[in-house]
């Protein structure tokens, strides 16, 4: 059963920002999907299963960004 979910992310302001949160986020086992949106702070995943917040957090970071929480 696949499972989306849209997270809020702070310090994005451009492409190269999504492109590092979503080459990071990508590489967490069972992700099929990122959309990273600078415009917005949010990074939306889809994944054939349910993902821990702590990796896709330890992912963001990696990518130098912070991962807010579960978007509003």
């Amino acid at each position: 059963m696949s499972s989306t979910i849209t997270y809020t992310v702070s310090g994005m302001s451009c492409g190269h920002c999504e492109k590092s949160i979503s080459e990071e986020v990508s590489a967490l086992p069972g992700v099929i999907e990122v959309s990273a949106d600078a415009g917005a702070g949010t990074v939306t995943i889809s994944s054939d299963s349910p993902l821990d917040e702590n990796a896709v957090r330890a992912a963001v970071d990696e990518a130098g960004y912070e991962l807010v929480g579960p978007a509003a």
